[in-house]
């Protein structure tokens, strides 16, 4: 006899956000539906395999004489005719004449939510008793457990009906849905996952207080450390279990949108501790549910400090480096799971290292070491390794990275690649680079002396660079201001206002960054150097510019920044000192 198990296992069903990997060949349902039952060829197969000396095409028609009394003539010829009798035209022309009859659609209301909680209530208990009284008999509660299993499929409308959602929570269902997730047949446990994770969706198109109803309820009833529990019990060797980790990753996906509630799943749960394990288990090639996890583990990352500092405690940045170390010098396959996997890698420790604690873990693991063999020798990597260059020397705390990064022989490598041709996305990384290590390397340091060393070397060949950048940038962002202020000139002030956000993405989209990066790089080489002065000045001097346009940069600058943190006032101190050399 079957087992309990196999009677309910289904192939993995699509999510609205990540389409799963196909479980089957279709080529294999072809084959199927041409064989009988007894898996001998279907009679048509063996029709048409007859003598092939038989005549293709259809047969000609009969003689006229060879029409019975009951078929009339056809006036348009055989050919074009209908092919069907007197009586049978009568019969089609009177069902044409009839309006076919509209069947209404149940209506979906909370009269039909009481009736669906209430059926859906008495499916789970009687499967529960059946489960108690006959527990070493499957076979005599195998039955409940099919009606229980269409039931959980059916509450799928729900998603149709958000509005709906607040009053399923007051009825007690949610909290019923999610303890099926401790269910001894783990199938059933999927089914709910797979409906809550639907319900979730953010394709759901719920008000916020809809979801939040919903959310919250499923929350109390426990739902994330029952996901915990059921990650430790589903095997992903077997198809339907494979299915039940990725919806309910999903689940996790759908509750991290909410920055309150991801911080709950990072603080008082085991995901990330799992996430990471995932991450690391050995597979050939990279299956769905690997990448999923690497991607779950980002968005809870960019979510919550907090879940950043986590997994420093978990030592998940040395984890990470791990993973990540197998690239150094090989791509994966572009355009596969892997090739995701590795970007989501990437992703999670670019977020980490913006905190204190991800700095220091960065250093001590030998990320920068790593970082600077992808920059040089890899593909694929390499424009990702210098984004978490950059974001690692990023902030008040960088100090340390900046001074490893000196220390690993990394001078060559970014000024280097910055001499070279390069895209927007690589020159805005480099640029964040030299203003960090400018602001954060210790004054006469060793360190220090050589950054300064690398600008004026070779006849300052970097300072020509970066004025030929400023122009550039400088060119883009004029263009744009010029646009802004005809606009602002058809507006009144309230208007204004509200245009004052998107005028501004339009001002960064141009190069507002890299240009006041720049600026700020060259008022620090001002500052610490007389030749390096002197030559940007000159630079500047060829378009009939001087320092007065970098200082109108930095100024800006100051005039929007609010003094609202530590590290707000303390760049807003280091601006403000800058601009006194620029005169």
């Amino acid at each position: 006899m079957s087992s309990i198990d196999d009677l309910f296992k289904k192939p993995a069903l699509p999510s609205n956000k990540r389409k799963q990997a196909p479980t089957h060949d279709p080529n294999d349902f072809y084959k199927s539906a041409k064989l009988s039952s007894n898996g001998h060829p279907r009679a048509t197969e063996v029709e048409d395999a007859a003598d092939d000396d038989t005549e293709a095409g259809p047969s000609a028609p009969p003689d006229d004489e060879d029409y019975g009394p009951d078929i009339p003539d056809d006036e348009e010829g055989r050919f074009f005719g209908g092919g069907v009798t007197q009586e049978e035209n009568e019969i089609l022309d009177y069902m044409d004449g009839q309006e076919s009859a509209e069947i209404a659609p149940e209506k979906v209301d909370s009269a039909w939510l009481r009736k669906l909680a209430l059926n859906f209530e008495r499916k789970i208990t009687k499967n529960a008793e059946l489960r108690a009284k006959f527990e070493s008999e499957p076979q005599k509660f195998m039955g409940s457990e099919a009606d229980l299993d269409a039931d959980i499929k059916a509450l799928s409308i729900l998603s149709e009906h958000p509005e709906l959602y607040g009053e399923f929570a007051t009825l007690g269902c949610v909290g019923s849905l999610v303890g099926l997730l401790a269910h001894e047949n783990t199938d059933i446990a999927i089914d709910a996952v797979e409906i809550i994770s639907e319900l979730t969706d953010e394709d759901v198109e719920a008000e916020a207080e809809q979801w939040d109803a919903l959310v919250d309820a499923m929350v109390d009833a426990d739902l994330l450390d029952l996901l915990v529990s059921n990650f430790g019990r589903l095997d992903e060797k077997g198809e339907a279990d494979r299915s039940g980790v990725y919806h309910a990753l999903s689940v996790l996906e759908n509750m991290a949108s909410k920055t309150q509630l991801a911080e709950k799943i990072g603080q008082d749960t085991k995901v990330l501790s799992w996430l990471l394990g995932r991450m690391q288990k050995k597979e050939s090639p990279v299956t769905q549910n690997k990448q999923y996890a690497a991607e779950v583990l980002a968005i809870l990352l960019q979510s919550s400090p907090i879940n950043r500092r986590k997994i420093c405690e978990l030592d998940g940045t040395d984890l990470l480096l791990q993973i990540l170390a197998a690239y150094r010098k090989r791509d994966p396959v572009k355009g596969t799971e892997e090739e995701e996997f590795v970007e989501n890698v990437f992703d999670c420790l670019t977020c980490v290292v913006d905190e204190p604690e991800g700095k220091s873990k960065f250093v001590e693991a030998e990320g920068m070491e790593l970082c600077l063999i992808m920059i040089r020798e890899g593909k694929m990597s390499k424009s990702r390794a210098l984004r978490l260059v950059d974001h690692a020397l990023g902030g008040q705390t960088g100090g340390e990275v900046c001074e490893k990064l000196v220390e690993a022989a990394g001078l060559k490598v970014v000024f280097g690649m910055f001499m070279k041709k390069q895209d927007g996305q690589t020159t805005e990384h480099l640029l964040g680079i030299f203003s960090s290590l400018l602001r954060l390397l210790p004054a006469n340091s060793e360190g220090r002396i050589r950054t300064l060393a690398k600008f004026v070397e070779k006849d300052y060949e970097k300072l020509g660079k970066l004025v030929k950048l400023r122009r550039d940038y400088a060119a883009r962002v004029a263009v744009v201001d010029g646009q802004i202020r005809n606009e602002q000139a058809k507006l009144d002030a309230e208007e204004r206002e509200d245009m004052a956000d998107e005028w501004l993405s339009r001002r960064l989209d141009a190069g507002l960054f890299c240009l006041q990066t720049i600026d700020v790089v060259l008022a620090w080489l001002v500052a610490e150097d007389d030749g390096a002065g002197k030559r940007i000045q000159a630079l500047l001097a060829d378009r009939d510019e001087t320092l007065a346009v970098v200082k109108a940069t930095i100024q800006e600058q100051l005039d929007t920044m609010q003094g609202e943190s530590e590290e707000e006032n303390m760049t807003k101190d280091m601006l403000s000192t800058l601009a006194q050399f620029l005169t």
